[in-house]
């Protein structure tokens, strides 16, 4: 064998190493501590800042449950294709 076809055949060997182990799967556990919550903390949804909403045309004030619902009111009726018709 010349030394061409041991680089050769070496290199096909680290790539069926690689090509192997990429397809395996690593056990994926949560480890989870007693009486500690490991998330975000929830908000109100009133609570949330009106610039980065992703429904256009539904504006409100921050913190204000009344012009939030008001707001959320109007984007249902927008939805509905019998009010959107008349």
């Amino acid at each position: 064998m010349t030394t061409a076809h041991r680089l050769m055949l070496a290199g096909a060997a680290v790539l069926l190493a690689v090509g192997i182990s990429a397809c395996g799967e690593r056990d994926q556990v949560t480890v989870y501590k007693q009486g500690k919550y490991q998330g975000k903390p929830d908000t109100k949804p009133w609570e949330n800042d009106p610039a980065v909403n992703p429904y256009p045309g539904s504006k409100w004030d921050k913190g204000d449950k009344t012009s939030w619902e008001r707001a959320l009111k109007a984007r249902n009726l927008a939805q509905n294709e019998y009010t959107r018709v008349e």
